[in-house]
């Protein structure tokens, strides 16, 4: 069985909607897309290069189609997002010239690609995919960097549907302008009690 990791930017109120670039997402109106450049040089060196190491990757359509136009004519960066294979769940996309792409229709199959051998798997941006994996129980581990920044608006990293479930701290470190980097790994349910006070 393969594990599926998501990695996620995400400000102090959970928005997770265009991190990288100003016309990376501006669905719904949001205008605060690259919210991450400010801190880019201190985060993206080697804390991210470290997590961009060969997998396969999971991605949801618009995520898929941001990349494939970006990825390939800048693989010096991240030159394992190239090689690795990216399934893409979409309904609507069903080929791509970036290599190593194969196409998911439903979460059938996502659950056929989780209990099949192979490396562990991936799942960057994807907003609306990462929601379908947390209420089905099928992330395995969430790597997040946490922004010293609120939004107020844009879409949620953790929204509808997600299920109760306990993670366990794996890793972590903030760095000095307060980015709080965090490994969690799926470890069961949730328990409840009563505080003594």
């Amino acid at each position: 069985m393969r594990k599926i990791i998501v990695l996620s930017y995400i400000t102090l109120d959970g928005v997770m909607q265009a991190p990288g670039r100003p016309e990376e997402d501006t669905s719904g109106g949001f205008k605060y897309g690259g919210w991450v450049a400010p801190y880019f040089e201190e985060v993206g060196g080697k804390i991210i290069v470290g997590q961009l190491k060969p997998a396969d990757y999971l991605l949801g359509r618009k995520t898929f189609e941001a990349w494939a136009d970006y990825w390939p004519e800048h693989d010096n960066f991240w030159p394992a997002i190239n090689d690795g294979t990216k399934y893409v769940l979409s309904r609507t996309l069903k080929k791509s010239n970036w290599k190593n792409s194969v196409f998911l229709t439903n979460l059938a199959e996502i659950k056929k690609l989780k209990d099949s051998e192979g490396s562990d798997i991936q799942v960057h941006g994807s907003g609306e995919l990462v929601q379908l994996l947390l209420k089905n129980d099928l992330v395995d581990e969430i790597w997040l960097k946490i922004y010293p920044v609120t939004l107020g608006s844009g879409k949620k990293l953790f929204g509808n549907g997600t299920i109760p479930a306990a993670f366990t701290l794996t890793e972590s470190t903030v760095t000095p302008t307060g980015v709080i980097i965090v490994n969690y790994v799926r470890t069961g349910e949730v328990k409840t009690g009563t505080m003594g006070v």
